[in-house]
């Protein structure tokens, strides 16, 4: 399967937003990918950082999604959108998985909220599966790939070849600019952990922002960094996996049974 990792620049504007998906998606399938994946909550934007977030409401979410789903099967190419979704009891981070024919498969909640981020958001109380041409593949939402380890093993040990990973690290207006993947904070070296501990692909979505923390990142099985983009550079990052090289043995060890809590008898 070819892959396509989505890196664009913040949005000013819901239009600038959505003219951006409908480029990077049409790219992307020019290149072959079958499934596009763009960084979390990229419409209207991730709230409680250095930068504006767009208005934002249900008829923009529905246009939104109209909008991607309309392109996903103009360009045939399956799309996880990182977005907001309003609910009753308030605003959460997801992301939405459409496929090639344009037909909403689903959605993944982040349920583990960073510290900062319950004043903006509610958590997600539930965990899925998804399935494009035969492969399957989950989906974690920044926080949760590199502090929640076993949200990644969740798809894991139920099949998935690969999880993706939309996030936000970084900023537009100050910080280190970092020239060596892996050089940086921890963030990479969880990308590693999160591939190898489960041997599964793992692929991590940022923004291209000025100052990235970390890079849109490819990582194989092995814990191998197979490709990522330039820190800062927008673009898409087209790559093939090897199914068969996502063989899930560590993750497939896993023994629940075996951490039963110990008691004197």
């Amino acid at each position: 399967m070819i892959i396509a990792l989505a890196s664009p620049r913040i949005a000013s504007a819901l239009d600038e937003g959505l003219d951006k998906i409908k480029l990077f998606l049409s790219e992307a399938s020019a290149r072959g990918a079958e499934i596009v994946c763009f960084p979390e909550a990229y419409l209207p934007g991730l709230r409680g950082q250095d930068f504006e977030v767009l208005p934002f409401d249900r008829a923009h979410q529905e246009r939104a999604l109209e909008a991607v789903a309309q392109w996903a099967r103009t360009y045939a190419v399956a799309t996880i959108l990182g977005m907001e979704r309003l609910t009753e009891a308030g605003r959460q981070i997801v992301a939405f998985v459409i496929d090639a024919q344009g037909q909403i498969q689903g959605y993944q909640t982040k349920n583990q909220l960073d510290p900062t981020e319950d004043r903006f958001y509610v958590p997600g109380h539930s965990r899925r599966l998804f399935e494009i041409k035969g492969i399957k593949f989950g989906v974690v939402i920044c926080h949760e790939g590199w502090r929640y380890p076993e949200t990644v093993r969740w798809a894991a040990v139920r099949g998935a070849k690969i999880v993706f990973h939309p996030h936000h690290t970084g900023s537009d207006r100050e910080g280190v600019r970092l020239t060596q993947w892996g050089s940086g904070p921890y963030y990479e070296k969880a990308m590693i952990n999160r591939s190898m501990e489960n041997t599964i692909y793992f692929a991590s979505v940022n923004y291209a922002l000025r100052f990235q923390e970390s890079a849109t990142s490819l990582i194989a099985p092995s814990g191998r960094c197979q490709a990522y983009l330039p820190y800062g550079q927008e673009g898409v990052l087209v790559q093939a996996i090897n199914v068969e090289e996502a063989t899930g043995l560590l993750a497939a060890r896993y023994a629940p049974e075996r951490y039963q809590e110990f008691t004197l008898e």
